[in-house]
């Protein structure tokens, strides 16, 4: 059996920027052991992959490790090879997964996807968190993931956690982020959890980033940075319980997968 495989840089105009991913476009799906599998041998944070339905594609995302309920930079991916790479893509994309329907849209050299947003809350940090990710003391929220508020950005860049330490934590991942000088804010994503220890740009992570720092900058037109050595750049716009996550992405490589 040959499949093609694409690798998109997403959040980025120029390859070795954003965060890459690997899509593969099926007729029929595989058993989530192949898929799986595959994803392990891609070793990248996120390999998705998508069959063709009547008006709509059903997507998935795989880790090296696990399958996740949501992942936009291979969203974004995944909408740019059907937009670049194959026929007769329509004019929106729709998406049916696991966290519900997903719609992606072509904006001039952009792809915006449209998400359910969500609000973070505050809460306690859980023990030995914020020593594991070298912070003192924070403001720390929870929705899919922790998030831990800095006040400054050159803090955020400066964190070099304890991976191991991270691991086993009651949510998915962590976001450590800042206001910007530059961007309207910037981030880090953590997710040892999941096997990516960090994670150059999260798209999904953006679903609460985006509401969170909207109520606090009283804006619903944002943008924002994420990453550490490697990073990208999104822009974000919250519309009642949906947030718009726009960016660019740039093929890398295409192949052939023998199964």
């Amino acid at each position: 059996m040959k499949l093609d495989i694409f690798q998109v840089d997403a959040f980025s105009q120029t390859v070795f920027g954003g965060n890459p991913a690997a899509v593969c476009p099926l007729t029929e799906w595989l058993s989530d052991e192949q898929l799986q599998n595959i994803a392990a041998e891609n070793n990248l944070s996120e390999t998705a992959y998508f069959v063709p339905r009547e008006g709509f594609y059903e997507l998935r995302w795989f880790t090296p490790q696990v399958e996740v309920d949501l992942c936009g930079h291979a969203t974004l991916a995944a909408a740019w090879v059907l937009i670049h790479q194959l026929a007769d893509a329509p004019d929106v994309l729709r998406f049916a997964t696991r966290s519900g329907e997903l719609r992606v849209t072509r904006q001039g050299d952009e792809l915006a996807m449209d998400f359910p947003a969500k609000q973070p809350q505050r809460c306690e940090p859980p023990t030995g968190m914020l020593s594991a990710l070298g912070i003192e003391q924070a403001e720390v929220f929870s929705t899919d993931d922790y998030i831990v508020l800095l006040e400054d950005e050159a803090q955020v860049a400066a964190l070099t956690p304890d991976f191991a330490r991270l691991k086993g934590l009651p949510k998915r991942g962590i976001a450590v982020t800042a206001k910007s000088t530059q961007f309207d804010f910037i981030s880090r994503w953590f997710g040892p959890n999941v096997g990516v220890n960090e994670d150059p740009v999260t798209g999904s992570a953006h679903t609460s980033l985006a509401p969170f720092w909207a109520e606090r900058l009283s804006k619903s037109q944002l943008t924002a940075e994420q990453g550490g050595e490697r990073r990208g750049q999104l822009r974000c716009e919250l519309k009642g319980d949906r947030v718009i996550i726009s960016g660019h992405a740039v093929l890398y490589l295409q192949g052939t997968i023998y199964l």
